[in-house]
């Protein structure tokens, strides 16, 4: 008989607390409560979900029990690792399933530890979020989780499901890095058995804009190699005015997200210019004012409104005054030559 034969067979069985060292028999107990009956019956119809009924059923025999909460009382685990909006195919399959035959698997949450009463989720995000959109109550396990053992279930869960792209485990190991979680617990959460693949993947996600990451999104069908290549574009200078001016087009938040990888790449590939052709503006102490791209039959002058965002608006009102100077100037200038 197959594995997942075997595995159907066994979870088809009513779940039975153990209360000694003898196997318990497979007749129907006498007393039974109505919860753990509606259980078994949740059970049995989980035949596409072996794993994940088997899963549930060590938790109830461990004595642990399930509640049903409000959405707004479980907030999401403090450090957050994935980049999807909850918005494809997906999750868009998971949240009707959800509406049409309810939800089957619990998710885990533990005591929030700043908000009596609340509670902080361990795994289930997607669930929490579906069960959020359609106005459904969540059924959950409460179990009280250190932040070590909140962040080795997150990651199990990640293992476990749709695994995270490369980026996405990148920046989730680096926001741990910065919550002062241990490495060794990071490697564990993210199934790492390299210190140094850690080390290299924590460089990388610190070297990239967060907010770029956040645009770009999971990008699951790019793996590190690219990523390393983007990094070293991303590096050089006067980037950053290309992937603003591209991440805030509509156009490309429509797109998927490894091709909104691949369009921030190209961007950052093409119209390079030589340096003679541009030209820092910097103050007496070496902050930069602006930036001039030069060409044949126009100069451009860029701002970054970040840092001095009056600034632009009062040279615009001041270029008038400058020009004028300027044919003052150039008059003057003009009428010396002519008189030598």
């Amino acid at each position: 008989m197959s594995r997942r034969s075997d595995q159907l067979k066994n979870f088809l069985e009513p779940i039975q607390t153990a209360v000694d060292s003898e196997p318990a028999p497979r007749t129907k107990p006498t007393v039974q409560s109505g919860a753990l009956n509606s259980m078994n019956q949740a059970i049995a119809n989980l035949a596409t979900e072996a794993e994940e009924a088997e899963r549930l059923r060590a938790q109830l025999e461990a004595g642990e029990s399930i509640i049903e909460l409000e959405p707004n009382v479980i907030h999401r685990s403090f450090v957050k690792d994935r980049l999807d909006d909850y918005t494809g195919p997906n999750f868009v399959e998971l949240r009707e399933s959800l509406r049409n035959s309810g939800q089957i698997v619990p998710v885990m949450v533990r005591p929030h530890p700043e908000k009596p009463g609340e509670y902080q989720l361990a795994f289930g995000h997607r669930r929490l979020e579906a069960l959020r959109q359609i106005g459904g109550k969540v059924k959950a396990i409460v179990r009280p989780l250190s932040d070590e053992e909140l962040i080795r279930a997150q990651g199990k869960e990640n293992t476990d499901r749709l695994d995270l792209s490369f980026i996405e485990k990148a920046l989730f190991a680096l926001r741990l890095e910065e919550r002062g979680i241990r490495r060794p617990v990071i490697m564990e959460a993210l199934t790492l058995s390299s210190k140094g693949v850690l080390s290299g993947m924590i460089s990388l996600a610190s070297s990239l804009p967060a907010e770029l990451i956040e645009a770009i999104g999971p990008a699951p069908s790019i793996g590190r190699p690219r990523w390393e290549s983007f990094a070293a574009l991303l590096a050089a200078a006067n980037t950053e005015e290309r992937w603003r001016h591209l991440i805030d087009d509509s156009a490309f938040r429509a797109r998927s997200s490894d091709l909104r990888f691949e369009a921030v790449a190209r961007a950052l590939t093409s119209r390079k210019s030589a340096p003679e052709d541009e030209r820092v503006i910097q103050t007496g102490e070496g902050h930069r004012i602006a930036t001039a791209q030069f060409a044949k039959r126009a100069v451009k002058v860029t701002i970054q409104t970040k840092d001095s965002p009056a600034f632009a608006e009062f040279l615009l009102r001041k270029l008038p005054d400058i020009y004028a100077a300027y044919v003052s100037e150039r008059a003057g200038t003009v009428e010396t030559e002519t008189q030598e």
